[in-house]
């Protein structure tokens, strides 16, 4: 069975690592005091410091085991480095006018656990940026919306 590979930017690599890295060096450890300092204070079965450390310390192991696994499946994409001829690819950052507003929406396109809208970062995955992923600028990218099917026209594309 082939494992699937995780596209991310290399920004996005970066803080995966560096979300590791923090929490092998600093939370583990301290979860382990908390643990240690719990247990010496006697009576385990009321004491809700070590069920809350123990908790914690679940919750860490987890999500390290889950990083350390994305980690060894990433497929790292700097779109400066592809030929994309002005095609919008992942990792492409994106201005577009929404054709009925005459709004103006700049978005990247990355991996999943780097999507934060606010930040102006959408999943390779979302209506958008499936919609949007191989025009050019001037194409519209028609997007199934709640509200019904919205155009937009792509102004700029950039690799950055």
């Amino acid at each position: 069975m082939a494992v699937n590979q995780i596209p991310v930017t290399v920004k996005g690599a970066e803080l995966l690592k560096a979300e590791l890295l923090r929490l092998r060096s600093t939370d583990r450890p301290n979860v382990i005091q908390a643990i240690a300092e719990a247990r010496a204070q006697g009576d385990l079965s009321e004491n809700a410091e070590y069920e809350a450390a123990k908790e914690k310390q679940s919750f860490i192991e987890g999500r390290i085991a889950e990083l350390e696994s994305k980690l060894s499946n990433l497929q790292v994409i700097d779109p400066k480095t592809l030929n994309a001829d002005g095609r919008v690819v992942f990792g492409a950052t994106v201005n577009m006018e929404d054709l009925e507003s005459g709004d103006n929406k700049t978005y990247q396109i990355v991996g999943e656990d780097e999507a934060d809208i606010k930040g102006g970062k959408i999943s390779i995955g979302s209506p958008i940026a499936r919609a949007l992923i191989g025009k050019s600028v001037g194409d519209v990218a028609e997007v199934s919306a709640p509200g019904g099917i919205r155009e937009y026209e792509v102004i700029n594309v950039l690799y950055i």
